[in-house]
């Protein structure tokens, strides 16, 4: 019986690897360019922090903003993570409601009760890796390296290196829920309401990236369903930029 027992884990490891190698390969130390459609594949993500939320719905400006203002981790807005470096997280954890002793679940009055939350702490890993989709499945990801997918907010960063100045452009997303964006620092979008990924879903307003180094920070959030994004830039006329800068 135990070796069938360790067999199983061992199979389960297997197919857990193997999920993971379909959509992802660990990210070289050479630079790459954009894909053949200008999207961006190189990132590192950290894995997912939890964030309880009963409905995607709720994800409206107001608390979006709110949400991702959070500080969850030390120099959340200017860290540049390398692959392997771990965070030390802060996060609000749901705390279970204990039943009665001999009485019944009450569906119904647990669904009409706000959750209860209190303050937990938990150290979580940034992953550099090169998606083997266009759109970077977090779903996938977090599945794989910390076994929670759903309520959870995700934080992901690359870097671009551009050979000139580029003016006038703009950052095309899709993800999968709502998401915030920024580049160099600054607040270039914000993607609110329960969405599905969609290429080109919506666009920054016009910013310019410098000669040399551009820093692209998300954070995406999702209560039950799909968690993925997409990013590409493009130029003051909706074209797709596929030259012109490596990602680091």
């Amino acid at each position: 019986m135990k070796k069938l027992f360790v067999g199983v884990l061992l199979a389960l490891s297997c197919m857990s690897a193997n999920a993971q190698e379909k959509y992802f390969l660990p990210a070289g130390t050479e630079a790459v360019s954009p894909d053949g459609e200008g999207f961006i594949r190189r990132w590192t993500v950290l894995e997912p922090i939890s964030k309880t939320n009963r409905s995607n719905t709720v994800f409206v400006d107001s608390y979006l903003r709110e949400v991702f203002a959070k500080e969850y981790f030390k120099n959340q807005m200017t860290i540049l993570p390398k692959d392997g470096q771990k965070v030390k997280v802060t996060f609000d954890k749901q705390v279970e409601q204990p039943r009665p002793a001999g009485q019944p679940m009450d569906f119904r009055r647990m669904s009409m009760e706000p959750p209860k939350f209190e303050k937990a702490t938990e150290t979580l890993k940034w992953h550099k890796l090169d998606s083997k989709n266009y759109n970077f499945k977090l779903m996938r990801f977090g599945e794989h390296e910390i076994k929670r997918v759903y309520g959870v907010i995700y934080w992901a960063v690359t870097v671009i290196n551009c050979d000139e100045d580029m003016n006038n452009v703009r950052l095309s997303v899709g993800s999968n829920s709502a998401s915030q964006w920024w580049v160099n620092g600054e607040d270039v979008l914000l993607m609110s309401s329960d969405r599905r990924m969609v290429a080109d879903d919506c666009m920054s307003r016009r910013i310019n990236l410098k000669k040399g180094e551009n820093v692209i920070r998300g954070a995406i959030i999702n209560g039950p369903g799909m968690s993925d994004f997409c990013v590409r830039i493009v130029d003051e006329n909706g074209k797709v930029i596929k030259s012109g800068y490596t990602i680091k």
